[in-house]
């Protein structure tokens, strides 16, 4: 799974903004929930089904959302699909993002915005093969990176100013592993939960650079929604956003709980395992990715307006975002921070 930026479509945002979307929402009648009244809502992933979406996949298979009157549908994303453009569309009520997004949407003046941050670290890493004198991401500097399109205008301009790198260091990326694994002196891009879990069953114990912790502040896995259905249906955003927190918080507990939400998983996406899974919460559990920072003390899916105005800066610094955005239009905190699944 790769961070990814959409092309904003401002004439698609204004004219379909609330069409589809709010047609599939069923009124409940008073605040009152029962097995005859549920809320449909749609939330699309931004990859095939995997472990790094395990807490929505959870509050389906073990009965949250409809505890909170949701009749939820998680749609899988692909490489065919752009969760933007369906969002903006109107053809799904909440997507899967990141805070590039969201800044995106408050830059070109578009009336979505994230409402959780789920990841708390970005899962973004650099990798390097083991004895080879790359064990940080400074001594990276002026050495070979294999790096996608989408990084160079994401990531990589911080890692630039902050390290000193320079463009003519990188290779282009394809997603395959075959040239890493070909030349230990090359370093590439990947996930925390995904590449180097490949890299190790090819028989390599590959060196893992967390951009989070080295200053690289995003905000990952985020929830994204139109302003018309945050106000238009503001409990039923309410509810679906702590359903959703209650599921992430079971997840990483990774007990038996989570047996029927990896079956979904394994169902939506035949070409995921369950060694894969099992891998993937142990180092986003390991890593703090969804347990950490503000979430210790504010609850899963915990964003703060200091974090968002950080975010802004340092990528505004390095020529990613125009200044002046009034970034707290990317966000809100109504819905999230009320301390569900704190530790």
């Amino acid at each position: 799974m790769t961070m990814m930026r959409y092309r904003l479509d401002r004439r698609a945002a204004l004219g379909l903004i609330g069409g589809s979307a709010a047609s599939v929402l069923v009124p409940v009648p008073g605040a009152r929930v029962n097995a005859q009244t549920l809320d449909k809502v749609s939330f699309q992933t931004n990859w095939r089904a995997q472990a790094e979406h395990g807490g929505f996949y959870l509050a389906l298979a073990n009965g949250i959302y409809k505890k909170y009157g949701i009749d939820a549908e998680i749609r899988q994303g692909g490489p065919q699909q752009n969760p933007s453009q369906l969002l903006l569309g109107g053809r799904v009520d909440m997507t899967m993002s990141t805070s590039f997004e969201a800044v995106r949407f408050a830059q070109e003046n578009i009336p979505f915005l994230a409402i959780a941050s789920i990841f708390q670290k970005d899962p973004q890493v650099l990798i390097s093969h083991p004895n080879q004198g790359n064990d940080s991401l400074a001594a990276l500097k002026g050495k070979p990176i294999l790096i996608g399109t989408e990084a160079r205008t994401a990531f990589w301009p911080f890692l630039r100013a902050k390290f000193g790198y320079t463009d003519d260091q990188i290779r282009p990326y394809t997603f395959s592993m075959a040239p890493f694994l070909a030349d230990k002196r090359i370093s590439q891009q990947g996930f925390l939960s995904s590449e180097p879990f490949a890299i190790q069953k090819a028989g390599v114990n590959p060196v893992v650079h967390l951009l989070a912790d080295n200053g690289f502040d995003a905000y990952n896995t985020t929830i994204n929604v139109s302003r018309k259905l945050m106000e238009t249906k503001k409990d039923l955003v309410q509810r679906f956003v702590t359903a959703t927190l209650e599921g992430w918080a079971q997840y990483m507990k990774a007990g038996p709980e989570n047996a029927a939400a990896n079956a979904l998983i394994l169902k939506d996406n035949p070409d995921m395992d369950q060694e894969k899974i099992d891998y993937a919460v142990k180092v986003m559990n390991e890593n703090g990715i969804v347990l950490s920072g503000d979430a210790l003390t504010l609850g899963v899916g915990a964003m703060t307006d200091a974090r968002w105005a950080s975010f802004y800066k340092t990528m505004a610094d390095v020529g990613v975002f125009p200044a002046g955005v009034d970034v707290k239009k990317a966000y809100t905190l109504d819905f999230i921070n009320k301390g569900v699944g704190k530790p």
